[in-house]
């Protein structure tokens, strides 16, 4: 046979393979695609008969569609003010005839409600004012929830928010004013300032800027005030309608200008901005600014307390105000010497009152454009030209409070678009899955035909949203490019379907930076210096900052910088006066902390202790070295858990109980907080935070989406998640446990809280009770371990995930994590807000019927070195920072500078009870905290939890066995245990 005959034959013979290959392989994606049609067929008639999917993905209870459903209605001038000793229920609420100059006030507790029958003449929308003060409770805002006939009206209605009133308190040698011994400002402390209020009810998150408007039908109608947190005294609440405010000329025309002439027609009164009288949140104290040579007062190298406002001058609804006097009836311009450099390319929005009325509609809606240095801001008109304020001989005030203005509808069109593109997101992952096969045809037009018609509604409503923020704005800007970037995408999904499954990932993305697009642009920052009120027409000086000032500026602060000690916070001392007692203290955390600590040292602790306190922020990988070298502090901060045993074991740390009040100290703390910090009967820290995991859901999912009864039907146990799970992953969503592979900033920081609850509830230890040993080759270690691998090896449980997102996304409808996370989930995922919640973590079965919710417990620790000269003046200072009163007065500081994120989770039982959690959100936490059980620290420990994480791998990994597994690396654990204890001399 020759070549040519041979090649034929094998051409041939390849490409009756490649065909053979082709038919094999779209036979197999047609049975494939046949099986997982059937599986999601059986999907969605199993979740059909739980809730009937809807074209709409959005949520039906917002305020819009509250609005758009009542968009016919009038809007009728009666005014119904209630009686309110008049009320037909009510729990924990007392009648006071009078009150702080009011008659007839009634006082809400922080758990209970009242309810009136009200008779309205006329069906229509009202509005609704409510006088109120706040009452002496955990300095937290008060929150109220309103029902009317029953129920919650739309979503917000369940969230109303009345601040309280702060100013800044004396020091406690009664003086306004001081600084340290370096030349710096201290903030003097913030005390509440509680007084009458009048608001109308409306979205504390600012997105709807005029009040709420709520629907009455003619006659008889129930209204309920339920209690969220604080308690409150009310003397008024009224239905009517919020006075339309007048246009500013209007406002103008209405002024009979012969009773206002100013004599002194070049009348200028400066008010600084860090004299404020009072404020919403004890966050607006006076701030300190170095970054120019012309605010008031000026230093390049010392804090000088010289401007307010800040970056906490941020969120809707917060207000600043001061008192002025004037010397004449007059007209007067106000001005401000404002700087936003925070957000380019955007406003900072602000409602001016005066005397506590915005006087023309204007003034609703004052803006400080973007500027990297401070401007001159007027009160104007429409035109620009400065208003003419009438105001009568004597003391005025003038507030300034932060409103989104024609952002907020912006906004809350956002949030809404972020629900419905994860609600569309979750629907196609039921099909799909989080990793679609890139070779299956889908047909998610033909399977989701409401979906793509959302998706092309969402196409509009994003592209209108990218106009709105351009006309906004006056440009496009990164903003603008998220919602334009998911349009663009939309719009592809629609003309292709088939790129869908190959771009989820992408798209998923795009939702959650277009979700963190609404917390970016609804920060509203601003500072100010001072403000001016002049006469009408009088000239003012130039704010602005020249070459010569920035130039010599620069010098100073490079020159500064060579003899200033900023890791130094405050106060320093030297010890050349024998009978003067000096401590230095470490602080491992941030210059907030610091700050704030370092100022309740020089204001509480020092004067009524006759103890001088060097504070200084430092790095925890600074603490070791300077230790070993001898130039270590004589108490640590913030400590890492490990910290206190691990010194204590190369004599480093001192033992606290030694001290004879060291009982009284602890019985503030639960016991199991002291457990990481035991050693050979002694005690070698103070906790400090206590954290501990719940479990955290998503209400609108469960139940919308899977058909359960919240929360009769949340998981009580294992048994009823692994029940759970096969609904879940039918759905093809996840049950979050802590990850074994989570990475934070780049590290991996594996989190073993989930193992050892599994241990812990199924009577396992840790370690032996003479601490020389590992427990885990004890028969309730192995099977603890077993069922905890099981949920991986087994039932598919998600080992890396960022918890946050996909819990946002509803990807994790439900899961067990820190409960700290609380507070990320309330600032960053606002599109969610009222649809989650959390509750115990799931527990085992014991052999009496109950249910054990053991988890572990970790946190931060203080510490005092051996190396202190003088430790009863170290113990004094930890005794006064462990207490219950000092905690407190620090949690609520730091919140109220870093915001609700950064809640603290305290170690400290009665401190716990003074912070800002809800009644019922507190007595979950409460009730989780009984079952808390801390993790020894013992010598050669870090090996435990070290081959705990290579056993868990090695088993989900390499699928070995669970038994053989743990009890081999039990052995290398106890190798090492032996000889850590033999190197450092305990068996001896």
């Amino acid at each position: 046979m020759s070549e040519k005959s041979i090649f034929k034959k094998k051409s041939f013979y390849i490409i009756l393979i490649l065909i053979l290959a082709v038919v094999g392989y779209a036979i197999y994606v047609k049975i494939m695609n046949d099986r997982y049609e059937s599986k999601v067929e059986g999907t969605f008639v199993e979740a059909a008969e739980a809730t009937e999917t809807t074209e709409d993905s959005g949520r039906d209870d917002t305020y819009s569609l509250y609005l758009d459903k009542y968009k016919d209605a009038i809007r009728p001038e009666n005014e119904i003010a209630i009686d309110l000793f008049d009320y037909s229920a009510g729990e924990n609420v007392e009648k006071l005839d009078t009150f702080e100059g009011e008659e007839q006030v009634l006082v809400t507790k922080d758990d209970g409600y009242v309810e009136w029958t009200v008779n309205v003449p006329e069906t229509g929308l009202y509005n609704i004012f409510l006088k109120y003060y706040p009452m002496e409770g955990r300095g937290i805002d008060v929150e109220r929830a309103l029902l009317i006939n029953g129920k919650i009206p739309f979503s917000g209605a369940d969230n109303l928010t009345f601040s309280r009133i702060w100013a800044d308190g004396l020091f406690h040698d009664g003086v306004e004013k001081k600084q340290d011994n370096r030349g710096n400002d201290i903030r003097p402390p913030q005390i509440e300032a509680p007084r009458w209020e009048g608001v109308y009810l409306k979205d504390y998150e600012g997105y709807f800027v005029e009040p709420y408007l709520f629907y009455f039908e003619k006659g008889e109608n129930t209204i309920r005030l339920n209690a969220i947190s604080e308690p409150a005294a009310i003397s008024e609440l009224i239905i009517g309608q919020q006075e339309k405010l007048k246009s500013y000329e209007e406002y103008k025309t209405s002024i009979d200008t012969s009773k206002f002439q100013n004599s002194d027609l070049e009348f200028t009164l400066k008010k600084q901005g860090e004299d404020a009288e009072f404020r919403s949140s004890p966050t607006l104290y006076a701030i300190f600014d170095r970054a120019s040579s012309n605010t008031e007062p000026y230093s390049a190298a010392k804090i000088k307390l010289n401007a307010i406002g800040g970056d906490a001058w941020r969120v809707s609804g917060q207000w600043i105000e001061w008192e002025f006097e004037v010397p004449e009836d007059g007209l007067y311009n106000i001005s401000f010497k404002a700087r936003q450099n925070y957000n380019r390319g955007m406003v900072s929005a602000r409602r001016l009152t005066i005397d506590g009325e915005v006087p023309f509609e204007e003034a609703s809606d004052v803006e400080f454009k973007y500027s990297t240095g401070w401007e001159l801001t007027m009160l104007s008109d429409v035109n620009g030209k400065p208003a003419q304020i009438p105001l009568t001989k004597g003391k005025h005030t003038i507030r300034l409070e932060v409103t989104l203005g024609d952002l907020g509808n912006i906004l809350n069109q956002i949030k809404d678009s972020v629900y419905r593109l994860n609600g569309m997101y979750r629907q196609i992952l039921v099909l799909t899955g989080a990793k679609p096969d890139p070779y299956r045809d889908y047909q998610i037009d033909k399977r989701y035909p409401h979906v793509m018609e959302a998706m092309q509604k969402e196409i509009l409503i994003l592209e209108d949203i990218v106009d709105q923020m351009t006309e906004y704005t006056g440009q496009k800007g990164s903003e603008t490019a998220v919602a334009g970037n998911l349009a663009e995408q939309l719009r592809r999904f629609v003309n292709n379907p088939d790129v869908i499954p190959r771009t989820m990932e992408n798209f998923k993305q795009n939702i959650s930076s277009l979700g963190t697009t609404v917390l970016n642009l609804s920060n509203s920052q601003l500072d100010i210096d001072y403000l001016y009120v002049s006469a009408d027409g009088a000239k003012l000086p130039k704010v602005e900052e020249n070459f010569f000032g920035k130039a010599a500026h620069e010098i100073r602060s490079f020159a500064a910088s060579f003899f200033e000690d900023y890791s130094t916070i405050g106060s320093t001392y030297e010890g050349e006066d024998q009978e003067v007692k000096i401590i230095d203290v470490w602080l491992l955390s941030g210059r907030d902390q610091s700050t704030i600590l370092k100022n309740m040292i020089d204001e509480i602790f020092t004067p009524n202790t006759g103890i001088y306190v060097n504070v200084k922020l430092i790095d925890m990988n600074t603490l070791l070295p300077a230790v070993v070298a001898g130039t270590g502090p004589d108490v640590a901060l913030t400590v890492n858990n490990n910290i206190p045993v691990d010194y204590a074991l190369r004599n480093a740390s001192v033992d606290l109980t030694q001290f004879d009040d060291f009982e009284e100290v602890a019985s503030e703390y639960h016991p199991e907080a002291f457990v990481p910090y035991k050693f050979q009967g002694g005690i070698y820290g103070i906790p400090e935070t206590l954290n501990f995991n719940v479990m955290f859901y998503r209400k609108d999912i469960l139940e919308n989406d899977l058909g359960m009864n919240i929360p009769e039907d949340l998981p009580q146990t294992w048994d009823d998640v692994i029940e759970l799970l096969p609904v879940l992953q039918k759905n093809n969503m996840q049950f979050a446990l802590p990850s074994t592979e989570r990475e934070i900033n780049g590290m991996k920081n594996p989190d073993y809280s989930a193992m050892l609850a599994f241990l812990y509830q199924n009577g396992g230890q840790l370690y032996a009770d003479d601490q020389t040993r590992t427990m885990l080759d004890n028969e309730k270690s192995v099977a603890a371990f077993e069922l905890y691998t099981m949920f991986y090896t087994h039932y598919g449980i998600p080992q890396k995930f960022d918890f946050v997102n996909r819990f946002r996304t509803g990807e994790m409808p439900i899961g067990v994590a820190d409960y700290m996370w609380f507070n990320t989930l309330s600032v960053f995922a606002p599109e969610i807000r009222g649809l989650w919640d959390f509750a115990l973590v799931p527990g085992t079965v014991k052999e009496d019927g109950t249910i054990d919710r053991t988890v572990a417990t970790w946190g931060q620790a203080s510490v005092m070195l051996e190396g202190a000269e003088d430790k009863e003046a170290c113990w004094e200072f930890l005794k006064w920072w462990s207490a219950a009163e000092t905690k407190v007065r620090f949690a609520r500081e730091l919140e109220s500078i870093m915001g609700a994120a950064a809640r603290y989770a305290t170690a400290n039982n009665e401190t716990f009870e003074e912070l800002a959690w809800s009644h019922d959100e507190a007595n979950i936490i409460r009730e989780q905290w009984k079952w808390i059980k801390g993790n020894p620290e013992v010598a050669g420990g870090y090996y435990t939890f070290r081959h705990m994480i290579n056993a868990f791998r090695k088993v989900t990994y390499d699928k070995e066995d669970p038994r053989e597994t743990l009890l081999d690396y039990t052995r290398t654990i106890n190798d090492e245990i032996r000889y850590k204890r033999k190197e450092l001399g305990l068996d001896e």
